[in-house]
């Protein structure tokens, strides 16, 4: 049978479409060969910017003698993780079962009903002392194991099906069993884990952590930790410290703005070179939530310069914005990225060069590999920063002229929403409505293009503009809970237009209700109710993973719906929703920063003024002078000069004719 992929609208699809391996899309067709022909499936499943898929691509699946080995003894599904995120995270979840790593390309092995059996991710066309078997190797292994015995492999599916299973409600606890001093104990775990001299929570290979981050500046903002002077200030440490190496790091490109997948070492030095925008759109919120609190100019620099690679590289002429940068360019992985001493001296003359380089890290050797290097800051000053941001211009128009790497051009309806909210807290914190202007735009192109029939939204427009069928739990709470951090200041733009985005934030949440809720137990499965589900599995996912989780993201659509509408049946939401994490609290609290965060935002106060439209611009400026607090300022139609209405939560509600006293009594 010849290879499926030549029609796919995905591009990581279509990248291996002309291969010798007799790939199939995942379809009911490709499990009905595998049991009619009684063979193993190999489940392999990347993204299009990856750059270890690439590396296994080349090595292996472009081998014809390897093909074979594949293509007789199994049968071959090739899934874009992005386009197919249910099966994705149902089977890396399964692969962690077996003691393996888990990330991308992930290959997994299955019965001919899909269920997995055993799997892990990059393996060597052949031997090179990593003490990983080469996959030649593995392949046989796999197709003699399965011939002789078979009966225990699926015994191994069995059970991991039974745990897949039994994870979806595993911790899910009482109601009565919720606690704030877990919301404590949970910062003070995470912040136990902190690297105090690096950053970061975890040892290399270091990913940013967002959620975590958010979480931690939420509950910065709570009685008790103001209370705690020790657990305060080591917060402020995690924060500021992880955020900073960052954005002083390779992981971040100093010249082009916007932040790599993750660091290999523990300085944050050496990235894998590819550009997720859910990356991006994260860690713009984070670091304009950051900058509220601690004032830090390199965290200014790098929302200001994050924003117009966006803008720039990664929006279409419509305002949507495309899902990745390729970490791999026709001269190899990252080299779009590297300079030569010599060619920052040639561009910037010597003296400029010189001074560029020792505030960047460019060395005559190369910091990098073969004698190259990437720029890594050195200064965080405003002065500083500002001084160097004429040389950064010139070399990045030098760059634009090399061959960029390549842009997988999909529109992810659940990351585009994430720029919403990321949008949304740049310009709040830096007073910036050109870019609320950009949040609404793009939840308009959302509106009219993912959901065009306003009954239900589609996960993904593809590069040939045929929108995907599918739809999934992020799709909804992701967007859901953008349109509600955008409804908290869109009347400084839009007069009344707060009402439109929480009417359509309920909308699309009464929609997930109905299609992922699940009516048994707490939480909210992650695709809704059909046939062929991943590993036979319809599963609910509680930890956040790149991405927030999505059953996290309704805990605060949920309790934020309640403040702004008082309708009682979104706090009995919230409150179902919350079951979930009493236990994960104890358990696994760096696992759900996110939860963290939106029940911490929950019982600090979600803060409410409604004002006059003469009264918003001034009252926004006073909340970008104070830390971030989750604020929905509207305005009343003709009301001028009126006293303010402001309500914390349900324990406060109050008219108040002074701006600054009001935004006060918020933050006192």
């Amino acid at each position: 049978m010849p290879n499926q992929l030549s029609d796919q609208s995905s591009l990581y699809l279509k990248q291996h479409a002309n291969q010798p391996v007799e790939w199939m899309p995942w379809t009911q067709e490709a499990f009905d060969l595998a049991k009619k022909l009684d063979k193993p499936i190999i489940l392999s499943i990347g993204y299009s910017a990856c750059h270890w898929c690439h590396v296994m691509s080349v090595e292996s699946f472009e081998d014809s003698y390897i093909a074979s080995i594949m293509n007789r003894h199994f049968v071959c599904i090739k899934v874009d993780r992005e386009e197919r995120p249910d099966i994705d995270q149902t089977y890396l979840e399964a692969v962690r079962m077996f003691n393996q790593s888990a990330g991308w390309p992930l290959n997994v092995f299955c019965l001919p009903d899909g269920r997995p059996f055993w799997g892990g991710t990059y393996f060597p066309k052949e031997d090179k002392g990593q003490e990983i078997v080469p996959w030649p190797q593995v392949l046989m292994r796999i197709a003699e194991h399965y011939k002789r015995e078979k009966g225990e492999l699926e015994e191994n599916a069995n059970n991991v099906v039974s745990n897949l299973l039994h994870a979806n409600n595993a911790l899910s606890s009482s109601e009565n069993e919720w606690d704030n001093e877990l919301l404590l104990s949970s910062a003070k775990s995470i912040c136990d884990s902190h690297d105090d001299q690096e950053g970061g929570f975890t040892k290399a290979p270091k990913f940013p952590s967002p959620m975590k981050i958010d979480f931690l500046l939420s509950i910065r903002e709570s009685q008790a930790v103001r209370l705690n002077q020790k657990l305060a200030d080591k917060i402020d440490l995690s924060i500021s410290t992880t955020l900073s190496k960052m954005a002083c790091g390779g992981i971040y490109d100093q010249i082009g703005g916007g932040f790599f997948r993750y660091s290999v070492d523990a300085q944050w030095q050496i990235p894998h070179f590819e550009k997720m925008l859910y990356d991006n759109a994260l860690l713009l919120s984070t670091y304009s939530r950051a900058y509220q609190r601690f004032r830090n100019p390199i965290f200014k620099k790098v929302v200001e310069q994050s924003i117009d690679w966006l803008c720039h590289k990664m929006a279409d002429d419509g305002g949507s914005f495309y899902s990745s940068v390729n970490a791999d360019s026709d001269e190899g992985e990252g080299e779009y990225y590297l300079w030569t001493y010599v060619e920052i001296e040639e561009i910037l003359g010597k003296e400029d060069a010189s001074k560029f380089a020792n505030a960047y890290g460019i060395t005559q050797e190369g910091n990098f590999e073969k004698g190259k290097s990437l720029p890594v800051r050195k200064i965080e000053s405003e002065k500083e920063i500002n001084l160097y941001t004429e040389l950064e211009t010139r070399l990045l128009n030098v760059r634009e002229n090399k061959n960029e790497p390549d842009r997988d051009k999909k529109k992810i309806t659940s990351w585009n929403a994430l720029l919403i909210k990321g949008f949304v807290d740049a310009a709040r914190a830096f007073n910036r409505k050109d870019w609320l202007k950009r949040a609404i735009d793009l939840n308009d192109w959302m509106t009219n293009n993912l959901s065009p029939t306003g009954s239900d939204i589609s996960s993904i427009l593809f590069e040939n503009q045929k929108l995907s069928p599918l739809s999934f739990l992020d799709d909804f709470a992701f967007w859901a809970e953008s349109l509600l951090n955008l409804s908290s200041i869109s009347d400084w733009v839009e007069k009344g237009s707060s009402r439109k985005f929480i009417e359509q934030a309920e909308q699309i949440t009464l929609s997930a209700i109905n299609s992922f809720k699940d009516t048994e137990q707490c939480g909210f499965f992650f695709s809704k109710n059909k046939k062929n589900d991943p590993a036979q599995v319809r599963k609910k996912f509680w930890y956040d993973n790149a991405t927030p989780s999505a059953n996290s993201s309704l805990l605060r659509i949920c309790s934020t719906l309640y403040e702004l509408t008082n309708n009682e049946s979104w706090l009995k939401e919230y409150k179902d929703a919350r079951k979930g994490y009493p236990n994960l609290c104890k358990q696994a609290p760096h696992g759900i920063g996110h939860a963290l965060c939106s029940i911490t935002d929950m019982e600090v106060g979600i803060c409410t003024i409604t004002a006059s439209t003469e009264q918003i611009d001034e009252i926004l400026i006073k909340i970008s002078q104070n830390p971030y607090r989750p604020i929905f300022v509207s305005s009343i139609e003709n009301q001028v000069n009126d006293a303010m209405e402001l309500k914390i939560g349900n324990k406060f509600n109050e008219k108040i004719n002074d701006i600054t006293k009001s935004i006060d009594m918020i933050f006192a």
